[in-house]
């Protein structure tokens, strides 16, 4: 990316924390650990979707950073809230694989019209979600997606072959998720 680009990112991925900061703390009693998560996963999101639009890949190492900051919150329930590490590690896998697995069998099924950052990305933003926050983060972005890519047929903007990054609508599925929890 350019220097003014990765400054504009920075900029946006920094008024998502202090936007996911301010709106979380609004609605009520929330843990630190679902704070600092839903952060991350909104700013580590949104750097994914810019990567999308601008490259149509998401990087590898984008989604390393997602799943070590994942096992770093991980740790630290662990460490200071032990009896619930459990029940929120099972959820978390269940995210994963319901994120991973939904989009690695689509991705198997539709001959690689999926992406395999896709497939990656949303196993690790289920990690995040956990089971619950998946299913409804997958079905609001891929129904906007679908809606979107129908209206751009239509209006002959795309062919019905073209392609178009699949992450901006799964990031507005997953704040739609985390904002109507």
């Amino acid at each position: 990316m350019k220097l003014i680009e990765r400054k504009y990112a920075l900029y946006c991925a920094g008024l998502m924390a202090v936007l996911s900061v301010w709106l979380i703390t609004g609605i009520g009693e929330v843990s630190g650990f679902s704070l600092v998560s839903t952060m991350l996963l909104l700013i580590l999101s949104y750097v994914a979707m810019v990567f999308d639009i601008n490259t149509k890949r998401i990087p590898n190492k984008l989604v390393s950073i997602m799943i070590a900051g994942w096992l770093l919150l991980m740790v630290t329930v662990v460490l200071y809230n032990a009896e619930n590490a459990l029940g929120l590690l099972t959820d978390s896998m269940s995210g994963f694989l319901t994120g991973g697995g939904l989009f690695l069998l689509v991705y198997f099924i539709s001959r690689k019209g999926l992406g395999g950052g896709d497939v990656k990305f949303m196993a690790a933003a289920g990690l995040y979600l956990g089971f619950a926050g998946t299913i409804p983060a997958i079905l609001y972005g891929t129904v906007l997606a679908a809606l979107t890519g129908l209206i751009l047929i239509c209006l002959r903007k795309i062919g019905r072959k073209d392609t178009m990054p699949l992450v901006p609508f799964l990031f507005i599925g997953i704040v739609i998720t985390v904002f109507t929890k």
